[in-house]
């Protein structure tokens, strides 16, 4: 549900990073903060709870050009990984635009991979959305350690509708950028289209 601010001639997305517990989305959010030119981000905001915290922070990139006169500002949030958490989920899921799976790439996080991403189908079920169109990333993070899963047995899994699929060490910003782009990328050809 893109916001449309006249006075300022800005559309305003939101992404939403989405996984289970300590998958790395809080890792990508802060990596892409550090990178990203003061002048083209606002405030990053945590809301600390006793055991998770959810992120946000908005930018202004200055490399997409224009959709018929607007500037595109995008607020970048992550959800709490823990299941119990999962009002805050549903709270942050209303009026996505774009949605990342940050998934564990840890043979032993499996089943929390597909635990979280049911999750995420039925939250945005609730809020009239249907996974299977709104636009959506697979990021497979963690890819640097010793026990992750083969990709292709990661992607048989996890993979929904033929969505971009990124590999990622979000620790060291690898494939952190790539995974924005690739669901900016498909959040502006939904722009476009409507």
């Amino acid at each position: 549900m893109t916001f449309i601010n006249y006075a300022a001639r800005e559309i305003n997305c939101k992404v939403v990073y989405y996984g289970p517990g300590l998958c790395g989305k809080t890792t990508n959010l802060q990596f892409i903060y550090e990178k990203t030119n003061p002048s083209s981000k606002g405030r990053m905001i945590s809301l600390a709870t006793e055991t998770d915290r959810t992120l946000f922070f908005d930018f202004l990139p200055l490399d997409l050009g224009t959709i018929r006169g607007f500037k595109t500002r995008f607020h970048l949030y992550t959800v709490p990984g823990q299941v119990f958490y999962d009002a805050s989920r549903k709270l942050i899921l209303k009026g996505v635009d774009g949605v990342i799976f940050v998934a564990d790439s840890q043979q032993e996080r499996r089943e929390a991979n597909i635990e979280s991403l049911q999750n995420l189908d039925a939250n945005l079920k609730i809020q009239g959305y249907d996974l299977m169109v709104v636009p959506y990333v697979l990021q497979l993070n963690k890819r640097d350690l010793p026990t992750t899963t083969p990709i292709g047995d990661l992607v048989a899994e996890l993979q929904k509708k033929g969505e971009p699929v990124v590999e990622a060490v979000a620790s060291h910003g690898l494939g952190v950028f790539e995974t924005l782009k690739a669901v900016v990328k498909l959040i502006l050809v939904e722009l476009r289209r409507s």
